[in-house]
């Protein structure tokens, strides 16, 4: 069995295609899609990235006591900011099994030289990301040069023409997913 628990992109919410197509994949394994606080509230602006990893870090226990696993047997990740967000939620020591970083925002677009990789070292479990070759938060080169200061395992999938939103890559992202966890086991 696999839990997981994902997270969307600041521009999103739990329903985003992507993380539903991957909950509909993994069926019947628990998946849960989580919204961060501000878009509860009903705002659009992310909240800072310590209130987004503390309701990750209350998330993934709620949830691994709902589906009576321990914490250090969930699978975290998601889109975007909600995917660096669980790999920062790890690097500060909350447990996990493996990270999904689907379109890692390795830098803002257009500023390669503010890379959002410190706590990166800090990952000691196997890692997947999934970027589209054309994304503007990190080419290929850039993703795979931060990367290599992760510990644990890491793979790489290049998504052809992919841009940030992978619009359209649904499928292609479920197969990669499916295939990396099964690794997994």
């Amino acid at each position: 069995m696999t839990a997981m628990l994902l997270t969307p992109g600041a521009g999103s919410d739990r329903n985003h295609a992507t993380l539903l197509a991957i909950e509909a994949a993994l069926a019947p394994d628990p998946v849960v899609r989580i919204d961060f606080p501000y878009r509860k509230e009903g705002r659009r602006a992310p909240d800072r990235a310590p209130k987004l990893i503390a309701c990750i870090v209350e998330e993934a226990a709620a949830f691994a006591a709902s589906v009576d696993v321990l914490p250090g047997e969930i699978v975290l990740g998601g889109r975007s900011m909600g995917g660096r967000m669980c790999s920062m939620a790890v690097a500060e020591g909350l447990e996990a099994s493996a990270l999904l970083l689907i379109s890692y925002p390795l830098h803002p677009p257009g500023k390669p030289e503010k890379l959002r990789t410190e706590h990166l070292p800090d990952l000691d479990i196997p890692c997947l990301f999934i970027s589209g070759d054309r994304d503007p938060f990190g080419t290929p080169d850039e993703l795979t040069a931060a990367t290599s200061s992760i510990p644990g395992r890491v793979e790489h999938h290049w998504i052809e023409g992919g841009r940030h939103d992978l619009r359209g890559a649904d499928d292609e992202i479920v197969a990669v997913t499916s295939s990396w966890l099964a690794s997994l086991d």
